[in-house]
């Protein structure tokens, strides 16, 4: 079994709440729906992560074929996953961690939820720190931290986000300018969310 698709696994399990032992090979596969709710959803979702993993070949391609298919199915990961960066197991975590938008009386408050709110250093513009809180579901912390790296070195210079950040990280270095444009994708997908509204640049730019 692969190493890192388990541990992508308990990730996904715990943003739904579900709380897997230790082990591997059959004591995961049993660990694992032996925790599954009733849901059909989630219960075919895991299913068929479990028959990719104990696959033989490919099993890396397959699996996220599964997440995207998984993805594609629910309108709302759909609508997550427009935004630059945010891939399907990404949109699938942000969404489970934040199961209600209607929670977020200011979309801003989801950067702390997700513990992406910094410690120190405020000003008009940005609000940054040399750490973070770390609060919140690791795994969607994570992932949107993948996100925005890969917003600042590989999307379209066109992309107002990527510019955003390229200029913090000409004042504050490239660590901040990632925890900050992290910080700024979760309430970005947050008002897409709450307005079902898909990715436009212009409208979630400034």
């Amino acid at each position: 079994m692969c190493t890192a698709m388990i541990n992508q696994i308990r990730g996904l399990a715990k943003t739904f709440g579900l709380i897997l032992s230790a082990g591997k090979g059959q004591v995961f596969e049993q660990s694992v729906r032996r925790a599954l709710p009733d849901d059909v959803i989630l219960r075919d979702l895991f299913e068929r992560l479990l028959s990719v993993l104990s696959g033989p070949k490919d099993q890396r391609r397959a699996f996220d074929r599964q997440l995207a298919r998984f993805a594609r199915q629910d309108q709302t990961c759909r609508l997550v996953a427009s935004a630059p960066g945010v891939g399907s197991l990404a949109a699938i975590a942000f969404v489970t961690a934040v199961d209600d938008p209607t929670r977020f009386r200011a979309t801003g408050d989801v950067g702390a939820y997700l513990g992406l709110t910094p410690k120190r250093y405020q000003s008009g513009e940005v609000d940054i720190g040399g750490r973070i809180s770390k609060t919140g579901d690791r795994l969607t912390r994570k992932l949107l931290f993948e996100a925005a790296t890969v917003i600042l070195y590989r999307a379209s210079p066109a992309i107002a986000l990527k510019q955003w950040g390229l200029r913090l990280s000409a004042r504050c270095g490239s660590w901040k300018a990632r925890v900050a444009l992290a910080r700024k994708l979760a309430v970005t997908l947050l008002t897409m969310w709450k307005t079902n509204t898909m990715f436009e640049n212009r409208s979630f730019a400034g």
